[in-house]
């Protein structure tokens, strides 16, 4: 029997490799161990995802959370050698572009064990982003490419990848979203806030250039609080975030601060809001499939089919742009969207049965 090592670290992590276990349980052809290096150590940020996705608990969790982007890199991949060491597999599999993707597929082609990478050839060309470091490192030494769109295969073709190599399957972040979507539930605060469907606006910011200089954190909280026309705003904060704002000692009534969230809890809060104001990429994909406007503060963004075709808009970082783009939304001229080839939930069902074959 063929045998495939699994790698999670972080929260999108959890959210893609869910399918992927969901689909290998079906066979008998190919055996997988699960290991979760501990990138993420927060409860909310992996053990809740867990459970919730419906994932066995890890063979192995390598608690190497914490630390600067060498030494958690460092303790990954002294960790994860040993891991290969004592437990052999034909073929390692990492998914998205965490610590975790980059510093796992090195250890493997160390010890001469296929890499297949699940979300590559996603770009943003911004190196100033740790992850697009971490996709570029991953596909230079990947053996096997899934990618989520026609973008991202063509993208590793130009970097000169074989064609043979590379594997258009579709999105395992849209796998989970449809498949839980009739489990979403309220968070426990929804009546507490007096909350109601289209009413209300998420906010997630967690991009360094947004959120660890405390001036521009207020300046972009600030612009958005005002122009919302009084409608709340739920912003579910980062630790780190949370401190930088506490010092700022700013508050507005529309701002709602709250502990992060669930998988469940947080998508119900994304189907129902009016809005999503984002610094992430993920939640763009989600917001693009579930039909919910979306503004991406940022300059760049590796995923370009949820502005081409979604509901998503780049903004920038100029907290300038944020007032028009909601005057927009308020007059009802927010652009409809549709949603990418292959975005249909099955996407890890394609990967496993690509498995078999390789």
């Amino acid at each position: 029997m063929n045998k495939i090592t699994l790698i999670a670290g972080a929260r999108p992590n959890f959210i893609k490799i869910a399918p992927i276990i969901h689909a290998l349980k079906k066979l008998d052809t190919i055996a997988y161990r699960l290991v979760h290096t501990g990138q993420h150590f927060d409860e909310k940020m992996s053990h809740t995802f867990f459970k919730q996705l419906n994932i066995p608990e890890p063979d192995i969790n390598l608690n190497c959370g914490g630390g600067s982007q060498a030494e958690q890199t460092a303790a990954i991949m002294i960790a994860f050698e040993k891991e290969l060491i004592a437990n052999p597999t034909d073929l390692v599999l990492v998914v998205g572009d965490v610590t975790s993707t980059m510093a796992c597929s090195i250890v493997a082609k160390k010890l001469n064990i296929k890499v297949a990478h699940v979300e590559a050839g996603i770009r943003s060309y911004d190196m100033s982003m740790p992850e697009e470091i971490n996709r570029l490192v991953t596909d230079a030494i990947t053996d096997y490419f899934f990618t989520t769109t026609v973008w991202a295969s063509e993208n590793l073709k130009k970097s000169g990848v074989a064609e043979d190599k590379i594997f258009f399957v579709g999105n395992v972040m849209i796998d989970t979203l449809l498949s839980n979507r009739h489990q979403f539930v309220a968070p426990h605060f929804w009546n507490e806030l007096n909350l109601s469907a289209k009413k209300y606006f998420v906010l997630t910011l967690h991009r360094p250039a947004n959120v660890d200089q405390v001036e521009n954190l207020v300046v972009l909280l600030n612009e958005i609080t005002n122009n919302v026309n009084g409608l709340p705003v739920l912003f579910p904060i980062h630790p780190r975030t949370a401190k930088v704002l506490q010092e700022s000692g700013f508050s507005n009534e529309n701002l709602h601060i709250i502990e992060p969230l669930g998988y469940l809890e947080f998508n119900y809060l994304v189907e129902n809001a009016l809005c999503v104001i984002t610094d992430s990429g993920g939640i763009t994909e989600e917001t693009t499939v579930m039909g919910i406007p979306c503004m991406t503060l940022r300059d760049n963004t590796e995923r370009p089919e949820t502005i081409e075709l979604g509901t998503n808009e780049l903004l920038g970082t100029n907290p300038n742009a944020i007032r028009p783009a909601l005057e927009i939304l308020f007059n009802n001229q927010w652009k409809k969207g549709s949603i990418p080839e292959k975005w249909d939930g099955k996407a890890a069902e394609r990967i496993v049965k690509l498995l078999e074959e390789l």
